[in-house]
């Protein structure tokens, strides 16, 4: 029997980003470890990037301090 405090769903209304299964608490947003191993797996190869954009007034402050 479980408690009443206790809010397991299966699914939630979320979809994994990775292969758009319905998302598991457990491992949420991800369906399974092994999707959340893939993604983990993207940061970390550079697959996923943020890109930097560089403003001209960066370029000048980085030329006066060198």
């Amino acid at each position: 029997m479980n408690p009443a405090n206790e809010n397991n769903p299966l699914a939630s209304s979320g979809k994994c980003p990775i292969c758009g299964k319905p998302t598991r608490p457990d491992f949420k947003p991800f369906c399974s470890k092994r999707c959340a191993d893939v993604d983990l797996n993207r940061w970390l190869s550079g697959t996923y990037a943020i890109p930097a954009v560089e403003d001209d007034e960066d370029r000048d402050e980085d030329d006066r301090e060198g």
